[in-house]
């Protein structure tokens, strides 16, 4: 069981970019603002699409500091793919098995991001709840994800 969950690009105009998704048809389905990563996350989807296939859009909060925020030239814009899995921990180890680095260790049980051969970013999410497990557990980060 594999399922297609979301592309999540990243905004610097939350609004401007719902009113554009609007204008072909897609519509804010749930929003999450994450105070502590200082981020805030809007899903949209065309109707009856709701949790099916949806874009996720990415607003990272201006630095407190008053510096600049990130500038999403040459394609930074774009996060990732996000699929739903059966297994996560068997999935990452079929990854693994076939040469290819976790970034980022499902060590929740829960969630990992893998990148594809041409560096594109993808998620994977658990379908239910595992218990955190080794080796994932105690694994770091590897890279950018």
């Amino acid at each position: 069981m594999v399922k297609f969950l979301h592309a999540m690009i990243r905004v610097t105009d939350p609004q401007a970019t719902i009113d554009f998704f609007k204008l072909i048809g897609l519509e804010e389905v749930r929003r999450f603002d994450v105070e502590a990563g200082r981020f805030t996350l809007i899903f949209l989807a065309a109707p009856g699409q709701e949790d099916v296939a949806e874009i996720e859009l990415t607003y990272n909060w201006p630095p407190e500091d008053g510096s600049e925020p990130e500038d999403y030239d040459g394609g930074r814009n774009f996060g990732h793919l996000a699929y739903r899995v059966e297994n996560i921990y068997e999935t990452c180890q079929r990854i693994m098995d076939a040469g290819h680095t976790i970034n980022r260790p499902p060590r929740d049980g829960h969630m990992a991001f893998v990148k594809t051969p041409d560096g594109i970013s993808i998620e994977l999410l658990q379908d239910g709840y595992l218990e955190p497990a080794e080796p994932w557990a105690s694994m770091e980060n590897t890279g950018s994800w």
